[in-house]
């Protein structure tokens, strides 16, 4: 109650705010659940519910973070340079207002800020800290949470999302700022009038669009006259200006956009949770694909880093297909591709991570393509993708990929995107087409050479102020008395990627990864169960494998699987 008549006396500054700290009084559930601890920082920076309260995002715990990332650029800036940071913003509420909140602060501090005058995918802000050299970023952005989330990732001086060291330093300032007292705040336009915010035009995106365009693999004499029919829908977010103009440079494509769907809005009117992985997001895109005959269906999420896509079924509809199968098809059609083009690299590798489907292995090996698995984050595929360069390897870097519908063809950022995804897909769609084919039957061509893998993915929701501790002591049960078995297939091994005692940047010996808290079952059948805390929401997830001779056999086992995963 101290916490929250301080607030009502200091924060001042929105409205919004002021007014929901006003509707809440005397409500004592209300104000714990706002004011019982601080918004969690971490590796993925900061999400949580709009709103008033240190338990929220609103523009105090914004600035108290910013503040605190100010304070560690300054206190690690060893050569005395001059620092700058990016930053973005998607369609989501509240975000420009974050994005001025940030900068503001960040110019206080005598740090140059370059911010994108208009709403950009987070794959650009990535490529923005390594066009301009800058020492961070910040994309303000909740990725595909419901339309009441709102979130702040802080990305490195090499474009990918902070690691555990750097979420520390940052931490350890925030936690020493007072919210109201010890963050430094400039005029946002006088800042922008005397040149220590600069605004991001057209040249960075048009730099962006042109990076993407070089990871083409399309070849007008192999599409000649092929016509494909494609639906786009960014969910209301940031995919559209930069997504359509990719696909609509090429005559080959006719592209109808989801007209409720295409200008940005944060509340989301018609799809309340914006993740292309959920299936009622896809609703109206589906319903045009069939309006429109479509050969293909591209979604991306609000800060366009995911793309899904569906195809016709063969059987007068749609399919959607998972982020797993969209890999596999990319990883095939982009060896497949090199090769014709003569500039299949000789050492090729492709990234993917522990998560992700168990058939990516043999369609790598039968491509000649090694295989490297990764920690989940698609920092960790940009970290690959760094030591490569660091090798002078880059060019091996073939593709990087996360079940979670993410994908990277290129070096040029170093996070996982939605228009680079959107382009490969639709020239791989067309390809197909070409020979008669659509990307249903070549899944179905490739599972017939490396088997039937299927997956699934189980959350289990932990809200709450008791939510966290939940969460520990079942992955404490999991550690001390493991399951035996999954889908009548005894488990023979266990393999725990957390040890205690590692310090952060060592490796696990057993894992020759970082460490995480991660579990992971194998079964004698080669089934395979991986559980693990999120590191964005209050869930643990249960990633599921099954393998059969048939695609009904393989679902039939991962529904006996699921059946099993008790948390």
């Amino acid at each position: 109650m101290d916490i929250y008549n301080e607030w009502k006396k200091y924060a001042t500054l929105d409205e919004d705010i002021q007014k929901e700290l006003n509707d809440i009084a005397g409500d004592e559930k209300a104000v714990f659940e706002r004011f019982r601890c601080d918004l969690t920082f971490g590796t993925g920076g900061l999400r949580g519910i709009i709103g008033a309260g240190t338990n929220r995002m609103n523009i105090y715990t914004v600035g108290r973070a910013t503040q605190g990332l100010a304070n560690s650029l300054i206190k690690n800036n060893r050569t005395k340079k001059k620092l700058s940071v990016a930053i973005a913003y998607d369609s989501r509420n509240k975000g420009e207002l974050f994005t001025k909140r940030a900068a503001s602060i960040l110019a206080a501090n005598g740090i140059t800020v370059f911010v994108y005058s208009e709403l950009a995918p987070t794959p650009a802000l990535s490529f923005a800290v390594r066009y301009y050299g800058c020492d961070a970023g910040i994309c303000v952005t909740a990725s595909h949470n419901p339309a009441i989330y709102n979130g702040y990732k802080v990305y490195g001086n090499d474009g990918c999302q902070i690691g555990p060291a750097i979420a520390d330093s940052i931490l350890e300032e925030i936690g020493n700022t007072d919210i109201f007292k010890d963050v430094k705040t400039l005029d946002y336009d006088d800042a922008v009038s005397k040149g220590l915010i600069i605004l991001i035009g057209d040249e960075v995106f048009n730099a962006f669009i042109s990076e993407v365009k070089k990871e083409s693999l399309f070849n007008e004499t192999v599409a000649e006259s092929e016509k494909l029919n494609i639906v786009y829908t960014p969910l209301n977010g940031a995919g559209r200006r930069c997504v359509t103009d990719v696909l609509c440079s090429n005559k080959n494509y006719n592209v109808s956009v989801v007209k409720e769907q295409e200008m940005p809005d944060g509340n989301f009117p018609t799809c309340p949770y914006p993740n292309p992985e959920n299936p009622e997001a896809l609703v109206l895109a589906l319903k045009l694909c069939e309006k429109t005959n479509a050969d293909l269906m591209i979604a991306t999420d609000p800060d366009c880093d995911r793309c899904r896509i569906a195809v016709k079924d063969g059987k007068g509809g749609y399919k959607a297909l998972s982020g797993n199968q969209t890999g596999i098809l990319l990883i095939d059609y982009i060896a497949k591709r090199k090769k014709e083009l003569g500039i299949f690299p000789k050492k090729p590798i492709v990234v993917t991570t522990i998560v992700s489907t168990v058939m990516a292995d043999s369609v790598a090996e039968a491509n000649g393509v090694e295989l490297r698995r990764v920690l989940t984050g698609f920092k960790y595929i940009g970290e690959q993708i760094a030591l490569l360069e660091n090798e002078n390897r880059e060019d091996d870097y073939l593709f990087g990929f996360e079940e979670s519908c993410g994908y990277l063809s290129g070096g040029y950022v170093r996070d996982k995107d939605g228009v680079n995804a959107s382009m490969l897909v639709a020239e791989m769609a067309l390809y197909y087409k070409k020979q008669g084919k659509t990307l249903l039957e070549v899944f179905d061509e490739l599972c017939k050479k490396y088997g039937y893998h299927v997956e699934g993915l189980l959350s289990f929701s932990y809200e709450g102020a008791d939510g966290a501790k939940k969460m520990q002591e079942i992955i404490r049960k999991l550690r001390i008395d493991p399951p035996k078995s999954f889908a009548n297939s005894a488990v023979v091994k266990i393999i725990d990627y957390h040890k205690t005692g590692l310090k952060d940047g060592e490796y696990n010996s057993d894992t020759k990864l970082p460490d995480s808290d991660v579990l992971e079952y194998r079964t004698k059948d080669g089934y395979k169960v991986i559980v693990r805390p999120s590191g964005t929401e209050p869930k643990i997830k249960a990633y599921l494998f099954a393998r059969g001779r048939s695609e009904k056999e393989s679902e039939k086992i991962l529904d006996e699987i699921k059946k099993d995963v008790k948390l």
